[in-house]
This record gives structure tokens, sequence and C-alpha cells, in this order.
């Protein structure tokens, strides 16, 4: 029997299934001028089957050789894969997005919807392509580690869906990726994310699109809530006053909860065009608060968050402490991602395979989520208590009698916090310092057989 995901599309909640229809592909391909005869292994089988692969956990192509039903090699669907273009991929990422916005109206918080915005690192084959185009951590020497690149995603903060994802330089700054897909965020919406996401630049580009947003304070920003403080002289003789905020202190809203305005940077970010610094503010409203965490297992015992929304009597101090705190979903689901369904180690060698998979990946997860939301509907559960394993296996499993899935639902342990530490040990092997052909040679060197 075919898996469950091939037959699934009119049961979920969202539309999310839709875009992954025979017609919704075909059109992709049309929009992307993408042009293909009929075959075995057509851009709709093709798509189809490497969805099923990813939630698979990445498996082999010889895997998907022997699931599809041995008519084709694992080299003719390495070669089909290689035959869609990029551009139809991403022009299914995009529906996609517009699929998730659809889906998030009734999940708001003070009448807006909520994003996080956050990064993390996937690694891929040891190949050159990949190397010079994503580059490798510093500290790894030649022959001995492997390409990272940096994924930066942005959430639904109440649903867990996936609007966009990117992959860029391992060596980029975070907001490299993090302007490029905000573009899908409409007026009206709140952004939140950690000290990286905290810039002049970044607040301004959002405002400017009618976004809110909501970040921890860059460490290196200075804080002061005295009323009426003076202001960091930007320009005159030298010394200049060390320790003083840069920003002109304008109200207080609590004992340490004020607005104060920012100054335009002076040094245009690298992230950022000449023409789109340019267009920024001279200066920019922005409210600082600081509050304390009493809550064991986190280690920051005080945070504090700069945000653009300015009213005190719509948006309280404490409801902000609370909505930054579901900032920290985002851990859980860069998890779910990268280890529960294996993309933390991409398998492609080459770009433009490794971009393909970040986007089967996108697809792949929203679908999960969606079974994941249908399930909660059904049992009147939080999407969050939802088995995300469980959904994935319930989708790839032979179709059966029974439309609404019924998924496993974890108990809710809130405040629950581990330390970090393995209980299993590693094999007690040395770390590799040096080229393998280095290896083999030493070992030749001395008479033991490679």
């Amino acid at each position: 029997m075919p898996p469950r995901i091939f037959a699934i599309r009119d049961r979920l909640r969202q539309d999310v299934a839709a875009v992954l229809s025979p017609e919704s592909i075909k059109a992709a391909c049309k929009t992307a001028g993408y042009r293909w005869r009929e075959r075995k292994l057509g851009p709709v089988e093709t798509i189809s089957l490497f969805l099923q692969q990813i939630l698979l956990g990445n498996t082999s192509c010889q895997h998907v050789a022997r699931f599809g039903g041995r008519e084709f090699t694992d080299a003719a669907y390495c070669q089909a894969r290689s035959r869609v273009p990029l551009a139809v991929f991403l022009e299914l990422v995009g529906r996609l997005a517009g699929a998730v916005r659809g889906g998030s109206e009734g999940s708001r918080w003070r009448g807006r919807r909520v994003w996080i915005v956050d990064g993390s690192g996937v690694s891929m084959p040891d190949e050159p392509e990949l190397k010079a185009h994503f580059g490798q951590p510093s500290g790894q020497r030649p022959g001995c580690g492997f390409p990272v690149a940096k994924m930066l995603a942005i959430f639904h903060v109440g649903t867990g869906m996936l609007l966009r994802m990117t992959l860029t330089a391992f060596g980029a700054h975070d907001m490299a990726g993090a302007a490029g897909i905000s573009m899908d965020l409409e007026a009206g919406d709140v952004v939140l994310g950690d000290r990286g996401f905290c810039s002049y630049a970044h607040f301004a580009i959002l405002l400017g699109r009618g976004v809110f947003g909501v970040f921890r304070m860059h460490q290196q920003q200075n804080v002061d809530f005295t009323p009426g403080r003076p202001t960091a002289r930007r320009k005159g003789p030298y010394p200049r006053d060390q320790g003083l905020p840069s920003s002109r202190w304008v109200m207080a809203l609590g004992l340490q909860d004020q607005v104060v305005a920012w100054v335009k940077p002076k040094t245009r970010p690298k992230w950022t065009t000449k023409e789109e610094f340019a267009s920024l503010p001279e200066e920019m409203l922005v409210r600082e608060l600081r509050y304390k965490v009493a809550t064991p297992g986190f280690r920051v015992r005080e945070i504090t968050l700069a945000t653009t929304l300015l009213d005190a009597a719509a948006y309280p101090a404490e409801e902000l402490a609370d909505l930054y705190y579901k900032r920290w979903r985002v851990e859980k689901i860069f998890k779910h991602i990268k280890i529960t369904m294996n993309m933390d180690v991409l398998k492609c060698k080459t770009v433009d395979g490794v971009l393909k998979e970040a986007a089967m990946y996108a697809i792949a997860y929203n679908l999960v989520r969606s079974a994941m939301m249908e399930s909660a509907r059904v049992q009147r559960v939080e999407p969050d208590r939802i088995s995300l394993i469980d959904a994935v296996r319930w989708l790839t499993a032979p179709e059966s009698e029974g439309s609404a899935p019924i998924l496993v639902v974890n108990p809710d342990r809130p405040g629950r916090y581990q330390p970090r530490v393995r209980k299993r040990r590693p094999k007690q092997y040395p770390l590799m310092t040096k080229p393998r052909a280095e290896y083999r040679k030493d070992l030749r060197d001395k008479g033991v057989a490679a």
C-alpha cells in the first residue's frame, strides 16, 4: 500500500498538504519556467519520493529505489532530482509560506501574530564545492573537518509552523539572512529573537514594514534606567565618557522600564546595502525593560529586552517577559528538525543539491506540524504536546482506514529541566588532527595494513 502522505491532502486542517498535490507541483514547475517530458520519474513523482525520503530520516537513495517500487535505480532517482531546478523547490516553499500565514490567523497575542527568528548550524559532506560556498569553522584543520552552513529560520510561536528557512555561509552574520526571510511578515506582526538580532538597523527595517520586534538587548549595549541620565557624546575631544548609554532618555514607564531614542549608527552593517542603510531614519524610539528570572535550570538570572512595542498599557512589562519566554520553544523546534528528522548532517554533495534538500525539509517539517495540529484539535490538547516522531511515523505508515491522526500525547511538564551531561560514554578514539591520507601513510610506514 502507498504511504499515507499521498492520501491525506484533504484531511488536514492546514493548506500545507495542498502544496504537494500534483497540480500544485506542476504549477510550480510552470511558474519556474521548467519544461519536462513525461517519464517514469517526472517532477511530481520525484518530489513525492524526495518528501518521503526526508520523512524517513533522509534515508539513502538506494532505499528510495526499494520503497519506490524498484522500477528505477538509485542513480536514475538522483538524476531525476538534479533535473528539477532549484527554482521549483523555492516556488513550493513560497506557496508553503502563504499556507503558513493563513494557518496562523487563529493564534494571536494581544491581537498580533508572533514569530520567532533564530539560527543554527548544519553540517554536510566534505566536498570542495560545499567548502568553498559555505565555509567551515576556523578551528578545523585542512582535511579534518566538514563544511557547515548557518541555517536561519522563522517560526510561528503558536503553531510551530515554519514560515521561511535559508542557508548562508558559516561565517556570515545572523542578520545576513534574517532580513530576507522576514520579507514574508505582514504589518502588525511581532518578531522574537535573541541578542544577535538586536540592532538599530534590524529594528528600523522591521518598523519600515510595520513589523514590531522584541529582542534581548545586545551585550555591548549600555542600558541605564536613571531618569534624565546623560548620553554618551558622539563627537568632541577624547577621552569620551565611558559607560554611558548612546541612546537619549525620553520617558520612564516603570522602575526598570523606559522609552529611549536610539540614534542611527555611523557605520553601515555589512549585511545591509548602501541604499537600504541610507533610507533608515536618523532616530528611533525603543522601549527598554529589565526583569528577573527565577525559573530553575536557566543560566540567565536577569534579562534586558528591547522592543518597539512602546505602549506600556497595551503591552505590560510582565506580559512582554512571558512572551519572550516563548522564544525558548525554538530550541525544541531545532532539536526536532535536526535530531529527530536528521537534518543535522545533510547528504547532497553540491550546493544546488544542499539547497534543494533544505527546501524539502521545510516542506516535510510543515507537513508533520500539520498532522500534529490536526491531532491536537481532535484530542483537544496543545499542539506542542503531540509527539513529532509519532506524527512522522503516522505520515509514512501504509494507508489504512481512519482519517484523523490520533497521535501520542506527551505529558505536560512545565518548568522541567535537566543538566547538560551525557550518560553513555563515546568510544575513546582520538580526534582526527590531520588528513586521512597522512594517517594511511603513517600506517604503511609502520608496516601496518591500512
